[in-house]
């Protein structure tokens, strides 16, 4: 039998509503995913720490405060500086096409918009990782 998928389920930034991070972390745990959720109000070098200690495949970003250009890239960019780029960065939550266009080229292995079906979250995250 195969290992789960290990996916870290983050809030970074001021962003005060977990609501939607909640109801990923459980479909993604209904999906047989191994979902370690951080809480609110993460900062980048939290969720990198994080998800080097819990050794995830996978780090799945929610985030709907509008700082998603400042935030992820460090996040990507702390992975990097710590031998960790293997590891998926995902973003979910409210970012403009230009910015999720940019985010991708950064290294970010995909952008969910608000509405997005939770099946569909569970491939992509299937598909990202074992990539």
């Amino acid at each position: 039998m195969p290992e789960p998928i290990r996916v870290l389920v983050a809030k970074v930034g001021l962003d005060g509503h977990d609501r939607g991070a909640k109801v990923i972390a459980r479909g993604l745990r209904d999906a047989g995913m191994e979902v370690i959720y951080t809480g609110l109000h993460q900062t980048p070098e939290s969720v990198v720490s994080a998800a080097l200690q819990e050794d995830v495949d996978c780090v799945a970003i929610s985030i709907l405060s509008g700082a998603h250009m400042t935030l992820i890239p460090k996040i990507v960019e702390g992975l990097r500086n710590a031998d960790a780029a293997g590891i998926t960065v995902l973003a979910g939550g409210i970012i403009p096409p230009d910015d999720a266009e940019a985010l991708i080229k950064l290294g970010v292995g995909a952008i969910q918009g608000p509405g997005t079906p939770l099946d569909a979250i569970v491939e992509t995250i299937k598909n990202t990782v074992q990539a």
